[in-house]
């Protein structure tokens, strides 16, 4: 069977992460956790973005890296999707403004997409389809959070900002090729906002087991079935990463390794980063991957869902990954903040009128 997503390739990507890094001990110290708290998390510290940074422009950053890779005109991109639960503009797109920025206006689709932290990757399938229908020459799909969380509460230790893009077009003189993709979801409230709440809520019970580990498994399985592929055949594998820990929890029980799965983890350096968070991860594979590397991942949207894709790297991609900064290039610059500053710059401290 020709399957759709062989006529689609990754031409372009790239990571934004902010440079603001709040450690896990600042965050414990000001809501007297004990470190047992935090330390299981396998979470060192989390990007926080500037005062003058949101979910829109660190797409816009993550967009213009992808574009250089992908080194096309941008009138050529004819679909923009951004995906993202932290919205700058509750009614207003994000994706006109990345368009517009990168000079991809006006003749493009541009859209907003939300299911948790699998919108980015729903932009993914959306393009496939778009492109693989000869809808459109190329596409651009983003990931991008600026991550909310009460305060004090436990989401708050893994909560960070970062952006992933991706430029897709035909297979032809892509550094990668999609050979299969799976979506797997249900009804499952483990995480939701209601309309005018400020936080969202979790249901803790749902999160790990109903929620998590069986949409990624589910996924993943069903690839593997459909595929006749095995778990020894990828170099690299991607899950979604809330935390440091479910991710490699995930993999070795689908039989995957640790040399399989350390190489795409970024949560253990800067916190969850909702819809960046598998594709900062597939990013960074891409950064450092050889032709001939299968690589999987699989992101994951609390409601919830999963996907899973089969991505095979070409010749290309030799020639893009010089051609802008890496993931671990923006892992590496960081400046440490207080809780203070934190609190101020995310506008967690209200001041009310005197008198």
């Amino acid at each position: 069977m020709d399957r759709p997503e062989k006529r689609v390739g990754i031409h372009g990507w790239g990571g934004y992460v902010p440079r603001w890094r709040l450690p896990m001990e600042e965050i414990a110290r000001v809501w007297g956790w004990p470190s047992h708290q935090y330390r299981g998390l396998n979470v060192r510290e989390k990007s926080v973005d500037s005062p003058d940074e949101d979910s829109t422009t660190m797409g816009i950053e993550a967009s213009l890296n992808a574009l250089a890779r992908a080194q096309i005109g941008p009138d050529r991109i004819g679909a923009v999707f951004f995906g993202s639960e932290s919205k700058p503009y509750a009614v207003k797109p994000s994706a006109t403004i990345i368009a517009e920025a990168l000079g991809i206006t006006p003749l493009t689709m541009a859209s907003d997409l939300e299911f948790a932290c699998r919108a980015g990757s729903e932009g993914l399938r959306a393009s496939i389809g778009l492109i693989s229908s000869g809808m459109v020459e190329y596409a651009l799909a983003v990931g991008s959070d600026t991550a909310q969380a009460e305060p004090g509460d436990v989401l708050e230790f893994t909560a960070s900002s970062g952006a992933a893009a991706f430029i897709l077009g035909p297979s032809s003189g892509a550094a990668a090729v999609f050979e299969y993709s799976v979506t797997y979801v249900t009804d499952t409230p483990d995480f939701w906002r209601r309309a005018h709440l400020h936080y969202p809520r979790h249901g803790e019970g749902f999160t790990g087991e109903p929620a998590y580990f069986h949409h990624i498994m589910s996924s993943v399985r069903k690839l593997l079935e459909e595929t006749g592929l095995r778990p020894s055949d990828f170099r690299y594998v991607i899950f979604h990463q809330p935390n440091g820990k479910f991710p490699v929890r995930v993999g070795k029980r689908l039989g995957f390794t640790m040399e399989q799965i350390e190489p795409g983890l970024v949560t253990p350096y800067i916190g969850n980063t909702y819809n960046a968070s598998a594709l900062l991860g597939l990013a960074r594979v891409l950064d450092r991957a050889e032709p001939g590397d299968l690589i999987l991942v699989a992101p994951f949207g609390s409601g919830a869902g999963s996907d899973a894709y089969a991505i095979r790297v070409t010749e290309k991609i030799r020639e893009k990954q010089g051609l802008a900064p890496t993931v671990d290039d923006y892992l590496s610059r960081r400046t440490p903040v207080s809780y203070a500053e934190y609190a101020r710059n995310r506008r967690i401290l209200v001041m009310l009128p005197r008198g």
